[in-house]
């Protein structure tokens, strides 16, 4: 469960900008320059943010004629459910190992 894939993911999802990205296309597909609007940030900055979010699959964007819409890509949010599936089902697993140990004591 380690991979480049994953570490771009994080590395990805660590920037708030990014985030704040994510959360205003979790409503629906927008526009590069809506996207820019409330964070105070140029169209060429968020096109750099978004060009990472392509990356990762966290997003896709689509021109059509001189705007560009961007969405939700499930790829990626399923590969993070992947990882947080795993990690969850080995802690499970740790801990019902402890569970025993202290049930035997």
């Amino acid at each position: 469960m380690q991979s480049p894939e994953f570490d771009r993911l994080f590395q990805a999802l660590g920037d708030p900008t990014r985030r704040a990205i994510l959360g205003r296309l979790s409503l629906g597909p927008s526009s590069v320059s809506a996207l820019a609007a409330p964070l105070d940030i140029t169209v060429t900055a968020v096109g750099q943010h978004l060009q990472v979010l392509e990356d990762c699959r966290l997003v896709r964007t689509q021109k059509a004629g001189r705007v560009r819409t961007c969405r939700i890509d499930q790829a990626g949010f399923l590969a993070l459910e992947r990882w947080v599936g795993w990690h969850r089902s080995l802690w499970e697993t740790h801990l019902d190992r402890l569970g025993d140990v202290l049930d035997e004591g």
